[in-house]
């Protein structure tokens, strides 16, 4: 089990491809080998009301969240967390490079017995 949670600003639509950004989240979760294809599910989360340091309206951002259940070692998902986040930087780096973005990211590790989860997505994707 694990979710990335794209969380953006409403202006952030207008000035990069948010479907890439979701596509280039997941594959780097999958890439870090911490989490599992089959357990991976990765969304964008629009924020429509927000303000940023100085409330400057150009300013966006992007907070990841990632939610994984127990188990990893603490340097094994510190690792994950920065490759992951420098996947993020690069991707947005044109973006960065002209115009305030603030980038931010976070581990939560939730405990078995406070989650369920079921699915057979290992049926279907063992077959493509």
């Amino acid at each position: 089990m694990a979710h990335a949670i794209v969380e953006y600003s409403a202006n952030l639509e207008e000035k990069i491809d948010l479907k890439g950004l979701v596509d280039e989240v997941h594959d780097a979760c999958i890439k870090t080998g911490v989490f599992p294809l089959s357990g991976m599910r990765t969304r964008a989360a629009r924020r429509e009301t927000y303000k940023i340091a100085d409330g400057s309206l150009d300013a966006c951002f992007v907070h990841l969240q990632l939610k994984l259940g127990p188990g990893r070692e603490e340097a094994i998902k510190k690792k994950a967390m920065e490759e992951i986040f420098e996947s993020l930087t690069l991707y947005v780096k044109s973006l960065y490079d002209t115009s305030p973005v603030a980038l931010s990211i976070e581990i939560f590790e939730l405990p078995s017995v406070l989650r369920i989860n079921k699915h057979n997505l290992n049926n279907y994707i063992a077959k493509s």
